[in-house]
């Protein structure tokens, strides 16, 4: 299917105020890098969501827009039936301008400062940066790790689960069999949990997400998500969520409504929201193969290049998560290599909380996946013989 589209075709995102390309130079120090890190994809959105955008354009009037009507709802319900056979209650939907900015409000109601919110690690960065900014302790538990996720949720101030499903950066795709037993656990000690899906269309094949509405008991929960990644339009901001309580949903819309002063959504984002769940699925299923077999080039060149790391595209996303323990570079001196010699910018491990391991973004073009993982492997192999030989250089 992914013939039908053309994502071989670079397309040029300088000087469009574009973090990854733009604001290179912010996270690396240096300017002109090719980028592989904040996690949006080069490639144009569907055409079914660029033509209803520029109908909505060509209407020309831009005024307050209420998120709450049925075109919208009724598209959401749509996408969750057709894309994961599940119905849910479009009573319980709540909006809000990102997932951060969700998972923001949802940790003001649910805590108070000091409070133990437990999260998967390695972790997104953008949950350290809420929980800890708000004052809130995070509580890092090993991707995998039962025995530690048990023990952190006993804990008497642990007060919310914020899950990230699939997982961001691994790619792991929790089974219904996990999230039952999360569910169990949280409800057993009284813990709220936040369950941000905002990968799950980026599943690949041979796995199954499922939504915490499936598993959720009678326990505190939120799911929160947004079409932007998978249709890549972040920039139009807007978020969704699901929210399984009535007074929580209410306080929730309070806080949005009138605290933050956002009772209107973007227009342009619940235009694009609308298209994709309703004429979008092609679209993404065309480019989740392509960047599976962007995934595919990755293990391969590895494979022959670094076999030791013995690494295996992930379960979900376009993310490469890639542990190099096994190579013996040092994290500073990998990023010294990668910048200054190969002049590409690649997420270090250490910005989750993982070092010894790189996040290498291959939704792009298959050149520039080519390009990022020969610069990838050549750094590695020359910060591995400098670390190897005697006189250390």
């Amino acid at each position: 299917m992914a013939e039908l589209y053309d994502f071989d075709t670079a397309v040029d995102r300088r000087g469009t105020w574009c973090v990854q390309w733009d604001g290179v130079a912010d996270r690396f120090g240096v300017d002109g890098l090719l980028p592989f890190t904040i996690s949006d994809m080069d490639f144009t959105t569907a055409p079914e969501v660029l033509a209803a955008l520029r109908a909505r354009l060509d209407h020309g009037v831009f005024g307050y827009t209420t998120w709450w009507q049925d075109d919208f709802r009724s598209a959401v319900a749509h996408w969750y039936a057709t894309r994961y056979g599940t119905e849910i209650d479009t009573g319980q939907l709540v909006y809000g301008p990102s997932v951060l900015s969700q998972l923001s409000q949802l940790l003001q109601m649910w805590t108070a400062e000091g409070d133990g919110v437990v999260v998967h690690t390695p972790t997104y960065d953008g949950f350290r940066k809420a929980i800890t900014g708000l004052g809130r302790e995070l509580r890092g538990v090993p991707v995998g790790d039962e025995e530690a996720l048990v023990r952190e949720l006993a804990r008497p101030d642990a007060k919310v689960l914020v899950l990230c499903s699939p997982h961001n950066p691994t790619g792991r795709v929790w089974t219904a069999a996990e999230l039952t037993r999360m569910a169990e656990l949280a409800e057993r000690h009284g813990v709220a949990v936040v369950s941000d899906e905002i990968h799950a269309d980026f599943v690949h094949d041979g796995h199954v997400h499922v939504p915490w509405t499936r598993v959720a008991g009678e326990g505190r929960w939120a799911l929160i998500t947004s079409g932007s990644k998978a249709f890549n339009f972040p920039a139009l901001t807007g978020s969704y969520g699901l929210i399984g309580d009535p007074a929580d949903r209410a306080e929730y819309l309070r806080r949005m409504e009138t605290a933050e002063g956002l009772a209107s959504p973007a227009v342009l984002s619940l235009t694009a929201h609308i298209a994709a769940y309703r004429e979008g699925a092609a679209w993404l299923d065309a480019v989740r193969a392509y960047v599976a077999g962007n995934l595919g080039h990755v293990a391969e060149r590895l494979s022959a290049d670094l076999p030791e790391l013995g690494w295996e595209p992930p379960q979900a996303g376009y993310l490469a998560w890639i542990d190099l323990r096994a190579a013996g570079v040092d994290d500073a001196e990998l990023q010294r290599v990668l910048v200054e010699r190969e002049r590409v910018a690649i997420m270090g491990g250490s910005v989750y909380g993982a070092p010894g391991f790189v996040r290498l973004n291959v939704g792009c073009p298959r050149a520039k996946v080519e390009r990022g993982v020969e610069a990838l492997v050549r750094a590695v192999k020359a910060v591995g013989a400098a670390h190897s030989s005697p006189s250390g250089v």
